[in-house]
């Protein structure tokens, strides 16, 4: 485990994936990873690079600035329902909730596998923003579970939308529910290079993305009694 860890910081060494830096705040905040001090400042370096995702970019670096000045312009323009689903959470402190995101969140589940963990990501920052969210009775335990099972059909299959699921289930403390045998063979495909490939077997060419959730995961196993808001309130 520290070995597998510890690849996997190095493999961020220098990263100038801004979505990445953003999470490397996370866990630097979360986790005291010291390698990741100045991974917000870098994100700023960067974010010009990215022209494309750049309006999503400046609404999501609430993540590592709870003060993070929005401007509407940029909230308007994301446009993919998953990314919607994820900002509202993230900005529901300040500017609510509509009366229809508990449909939202329920059609997200419905449609399947992929939208899941982006659903169980969104509970979480609803959680932490401290917001009250009226949820039919048995649809978190039901959220939770469904993303369990992605994982838990053949834990000894390492994908990127496993890892997704298991690196939130254990961010919102339900890691209990990540079957064990899915950690280790976590560890056991890891790259050479610390990090872990999109495809099914999570092997190939290492991906940040997967790399990012491979990552966030282990550090919640090594240590599990740590914790600290994703949304920095100080």
């Amino acid at each position: 485990m520290h070995t597998a860890v510890a690849n996997a910081i190095r493999f961020f060494e220098g990263s100038r994936e801004p979505f990445a830096l953003l999470w490397l705040d996370v866990m630097h905040r979360r986790f005291g990873i010291e390698e990741f001090a100045a991974a917000l400042q870098r994100f700023d370096q960067v974010l010009t690079e990215q022209p494309k995702h750049l309006r999503l970019l400046r609404v999501l670096r609430r993540m590592a600035d709870y003060d993070n000045p929005l401007e509407i312009e940029d909230l308007e323009a994301v446009s993919h329902p998953s990314d919607r689903i994820i900002v509202s959470a993230l900005y529901c402190d300040r500017l609510g909730l509509p009366p229809s995101f508990p449909e939202v969140l329920a059609k997200a589940v419905k449609a399947g596998t992929y939208y899941l963990p982006h659903v169980l990501l969104a509970w979480f920052w609803i959680q932490e923003n401290g917001h009250e969210l009226a949820l039919p009775d048995g649809f978190v335990d039901d959220m939770y579970s469904a993303n369990a099972a992605i994982i838990n059909n053949d834990p000894r299959v390492v994908s990127d939308l496993k890892l997704e699921a298991a690196a939130f289930l254990y961010l919102a403390g339900q890691g209990a529910l990540v079957d064990d045998v899915f950690v280790e063979s976590v560890i056991v495909t890891q790259n050479d290079d610390g990090g872990w490939g999109k495809s099914r077997d999570g092997q190939g060419d290492s991906d940040w993305h997967a790399t990012i959730l491979g990552l966030l995961l282990l550090l919640h196993v090594k240590f599990p009694a740590d914790s600290v808001e994703i949304v920095n309130h100080t």
